[in-house]
């Protein structure tokens, strides 16, 4: 009976240093072939994943086969990871190239932000009114209105917490183009919430 305690403990104890090991160290293991920490790295940020290719292609059977897909490349080419930016963000890289690659073979064209506002909002009836009458349902909207192009900003930047570098990074442009799409995305985002009704948000 002691030696299966001392061994639950030991396993509870491996468990613990793993938790607490770096996403670049689980990196490392995972190139060395670690399904341990191939686990411990997909628990930590498979959620994270899911939402931002949520907020992409709009299918949750889609988001969640094309996370699937993010974290067996992770498996196969953690190697070539070099550590220029954080892990989390490495993954975003790749979760946005093979959500834009699912868009594109499913032949959905960007849609120009004035055909988009010009699309009619069936959700504004009565009933759909009640069901968005929260500030974030209405948030939620509001963003999901804006260009794809300045929704992405938003989407890494308030909801994911990236910084412009990071932005940057992920979406592959130069910090400057991060910094005037922002702007624009800000602004027609604060007009939208007034249209809609919330001037504290779009202050």
């Amino acid at each position: 009976m002691r030696n299966v305690i001392a061994i639950n403990a030991a396993a509870r104890q491996g468990i613990i240093a793993a938790q607490a090991t770096s996403d670049e160290m689980l990196l490392e293991s995972i190139a060395d072939g670690g399904r341990t920490a191939m686990h411990i790295l997909y628990s930590r940020h498979n959620v994270r994943v899911y939402r931002f290719v949520l907020r992409m292609v709009r299918d949750a059977t889609m988001a969640e086969d094309l996370v699937s897909q993010v974290f067996l490349d992770v498996w196969r080419t953690a190697s070539q990871f070099e550590g220029r930016s954080q892990v989390s963000t490495w993954l975003l890289s790749i979760a946005r190239f093979k959500a834009l690659t699912a868009l594109r073979q499913r032949r959905h064209e960007d849609i120009d932000q004035e055909d988009m506002l010009e699309i009619a909002d069936d959700a504004d009836t009565p009933e759909a009114s009640l069901d968005r009458s929260t500030t974030s349902a209405i948030l939620r909207a509001c963003v999901a209105k804006l260009s794809p192009a300045h929704r992405e900003i938003i989407n890494l930047v308030y909801y994911h917490e990236k910084s412009v570098e990071e932005v940057g990074a992920i979406i592959g442009i130069p910090q400057s183009t991060v910094k005037t799409r922002m702007f624009y995305a800000r602004k027609q985002l604060a007009d939208l919430l007034k249209v809609a009704g919330v001037d504290s948000l779009a202050a």
